[in-house]
């Protein structure tokens, strides 16, 4: 099966900047997932000479080394163990979309969205594998992933080129909180506003209500509110 990108370019450029600057530390990347520190690390520089499933900068002492593309990765990898996916099932799944998509990055392509779950429900299928199977349905006779991560991929927007440019984060249920490597350096925005989550909750720290920092930001005061409970719930 040759999808749109298999037919076109199966890589993105390595100057891209969302691939070639890194924006988050690992801790912070796992923050945002709403993912334990270690599942990230364990994805991003396994032990034993696994190859990593989300691409990752060598560490630099506390220095940010996830760029977007490897934030992107972790978060369709999020989807797929809320799905109920174990750990130990998740690097057959990406090494599988990677082969049957044939694209770079394929967790953070679009292939994914609209290819994803043929390859994977083929593959499930083939292989008796009941804990891959579970990612996808049949619906009207069509392969597609089962809801939860469905609703994970509707909230990414990809570029023109075939790969993720924007993921809207599902941890927050008033606020529409998105990261985009083109807007706030990468950094988590609020998009009524503008306003950056951290500086919304450095300003809460420090003291301040939530009206005064609706007010100076611009940003609804429930939508403030959502922000610093999903921080604090998060220990950030």
């Amino acid at each position: 099966m040759a999808t749109d990108r298999q037919r076109g370019s199966t890589a993105i450029r390595t100057d891209d900047s969302r691939v070639a600057r890194p924006v988050f530390t690992l801790r912070e990347a796992a923050v945002y997932l709403g993912l334990p520190k270690s599942t990230l690390h364990s994805w991003a520089r396994p032990a034993g000479g696994a190859l990593p499933v989300v691409t990752c900068f060598p560490p630099h002492g506390r220095e940010a080394t996830v760029p977007f593309i490897g934030f992107a990765e972790a978060y369709v990898l999020a989807a797929f163990r809320r799905a109920g996916v174990p750990m130990q099932r998740i690097r057959p799944a990406v090494e599988v979309l990677s082969s049957g998509i044939g694209v770079e990055h394929a967790l953070a392509s679009k292939s994914l969205y609209t290819d994803g779950a043929e390859v994977l429900y083929d593959y499930a299928a083939s292989e008796h594998d009941e804990e891959l199977r579970g990612l996808t349905v049949v619906r009207t006779g069509q392969r597609q992933f089962a809801e939860i991560v469905r609703d994970y991929l509707k909230r990414i927007t990809y570029g023109d080129d075939g790969w993720a440019s924007q993921v809207r984060l599902p941890a927050y249920g008033r606020a529409q909180v998105i990261v985009n490597p083109r807007r706030a350096f990468g950094l988590p925005l609020v998009v009524h506003g503008g306003a950056r989550v951290e500086d919304l909750v450095d300003r809460f720290v420090a003291g301040d209500t939530l009206a005064d920092i609706a007010e100076d930001f611009g940003v609804p005061e429930p939508e403030v509110e959502d922000v610093v409970r999903v921080a604090t719930r998060a220990g950030t």
